[in-house]
C-alpha cells in the first residue's frame, strides 16, 4: 500500500475546517454589492494595523504593490539607492528597479539567512535613502541593528514581512517597526487569502495618507489627480475571507512554532548533522512564525535530498536556487553587486521541510525519519559536484 503523501504545503487541507464560514463571509460580500471598498476592507485594515503594532494600515493588490508603494512615497527614483538582500523573493529588488533607482545588493547572515548588518554597513552611501530587511522565512530580521546603524541619516527602513505577519523582533511585531511593513496575502503565506492581497504597515499619518492616495491613482477628490499613481486595491472578497481567517492566525504560528520546536528536538535526537544544518534558535525578544522551516544541506547534497524525500513521498522546495544578483533581468540594469559569498553558498545548499498547521505528528515523524536515514548514509555517497552556479549581474 502506498503511503499518503506529505505536501510542502496544503492549501485545501488548512482551509478545509473554516469552509462554512468563509462562504458565509463571502456570500455577505455578493449581498452587499460592495465588491471594492467595502465595509471588510476597512476592517481588516485596522485589524491588521493593531497585528503589526502600528497606527495605521492601508490595503492594496498584492505584497509586490506594497513595497513599490512604499518607495513611492518616500519619493524614490532615479539617483537614488536602494540597498537589498539578493537572497529573498524577486519582488524585493524588482520594485527599486520598476523606479529608476539603483540596487545595491547585500549579503546576508550565512545562520540566519536575514540581510547582514556588516553587509549595509559597507554599502551606505550619500545615495542611499532605504533599506529593505526581509523577515525571511517566518523570522525576523535585524531591524533594531540596521535603526541603530543608519543612526540620525535620513533613510528610511522598509520591513518587507510578506512572509512573517505575527512575527516578533525585539519584543515588537514585525511591520511596526520600520518606516513602513508590506504584507501579502498570497494563499500560502501564514494568513493566505484566496488570491492576491497585500497590505501597508505606518504610524507615520502623514505617509499613511499618501501610500493611500498613491494606491488609488493618486486620485482625491474623484477625478482630481494630485499625483501620478498607480491601481492597488484589495477587494471586499479577499478581506472578507481573510478576517475569517485572521481569527485563527495566531493559533495557526503557534502550531508552527510547535512543529519546529519538534523538529529541532527530534533531530537532535537522532543525532542529525551529518549533512544537515538546523535553524538557529530565535534570539532573545524575538519571536518567529515559522513560514517555512528551511536546512541547509552542505557538500553538494541538497538535490538528493531533495529527490530522496521526493521518493518517500515527502515534498520540500528550494527557497530560493538563484540569487537576485545572478537573474538575467539585472545583468544589464542599474545594481550594485560586491561580493556575496554567504548568499551564493546558501542558494546551493537551502532546503524547506513541511512545516503547516495541519502537519501531524505521524507525518513529521515520517520526514524527520526520511531525513535522517538520508544524513546517515550521506558518509558513503560521493559528494555532488553541483549546488549553486550562477552568472553574476552587470
Amino acid at each position: 500500500m502506498n503511503r499518503p503523501t506529505i505536501p510542502l504545503l496544503d492549501v485545501v487541507q488548512e482551509n478545509a475546517p473554516l469552509r462554512e464560514e468563509l462562504l458565509e463571509a463571502l456570500t455577505r460580500v455578493v449581498d452587499s454589492g460592495r465588491f471594492l471598498h467595502g465595509e471588510d476592507v476597512r476592517a481588516l485594515e485596522g485589524e491588521i494595523a493593531q497585528v503589526a503594532g502600528a497606527r495605521h494600515a492601508v490595503s492594496c493588490a498584492s505584497g509586490s504593490d506594497a513595497l513599490l508603494l512604499s518607495l513611492m512615497a518616500l519619493g524614490i527614483g532615479p539617483g537614488d539607492e536602494v540597498i537589498v538582500p539578493s537572497f529573498t523573493f524577486f519582488a524585493t529588488a524588482s520594485c527599486v528597479a520598476r523606479l529608476g533607482a539603483r540596487i545595491v545588493f547585500a549579503d546576508i547572515d550565512p545562520t540566519t539567512f536575514q540581510i547582514d548588518p556588516a553587509s549595509v554597513a559597507r554599502l551606505l552611501g550619500p545615495r542611499t535613502r532605504a533599506v529593505i530587511p526581509v523577515h525571511l522565512f517566518g523570522r525576523p530580521a535585524p531591524v533594531d541593528e540596521l535603526q541603530r546603524l543608519i543612526g540620525e541619516r535620513s533613510i528610511a527602513v522598509i520591513e518587507d514581512a510578506a512572509q512573517s505577519i505575527g512575527a516578533v523582533h525585539g519584543g515588537r511585531p514585525v511591520g511596526g517597526i520600520g518606516a513602513v511593513g508590506c504584507f501579502s496575502f498570497y494563499p500560502t503565506k501564514n494568513l493566505g487569502g484566496m488570491g492576491d492581497g497585500g497590505m501597508l504597515t505606518t504610524s507615520d499619518e502623514s505617509l499613511a495618507e499618501r501610500l493611500r492616495l498613491l494606491a488609488a491613482h493618486g486620485m482625491k477628490p474623484r477625478y482630481y489627480h494630485s499625483v501620478v499613481g498607480i491601481n492597488s486595491r484589495l477587494d471586499s472578497f479577499q478581506a472578507a475571507v481573510l478576517r475569517v481567517k485572521l481569527h485563527h492566525l495566531a493559533s495557526w504560528n503557534e502550531a508552527r512554532r510547535e512543529r519546529a520546536q519538534r523538529y529541532l528536538a527530534w533531530f537532535a535526537e537522532a543525532g542529525a548533522g551529518e549533512s544537515i544544518v538546523l535553524p538557529h534558535a530565535d534570539a532573545p525578544g524575538d519571536l518567529s512564525v515559522w513560514n517555512q522551516f528551511t536546512i541547509r544541506v552542505p557538500g553538494g547534497r541538497r538535490d538528493a535530498l531533495k529527490a530522496h524525500l521526493a521518493e518517500q513521498g515527502i515534498g520540500s522546495e528550494v527557497y530560493y536556487p538563484v540569487p537576485l544578483h545572478c537573474q538575467e533581468c539585472f545583468r544589464d540594469a542599474d545594481v550594485v553587486v560586491p561580493a556575496l559569498p554567504a548568499t551564493e553558498a546558501a542558494a546551493g545548499e537551502v532546503l524547506s521541510l513541511p512545516v503547516s498547521p495541519c502537519l501531524t505528528e505521524s507525518d513529521q515523524r515520517r520526514v524527520v525519519d526520511a531525513v535522517v536515514e538520508f544524513d546517515r548514509g550521506a558518509a558513503s555517497r560521493p559528494a555532488a559536484t553541483g549546488g549553486f552556479r550562477g552568472r553574476r549581474a552587470g
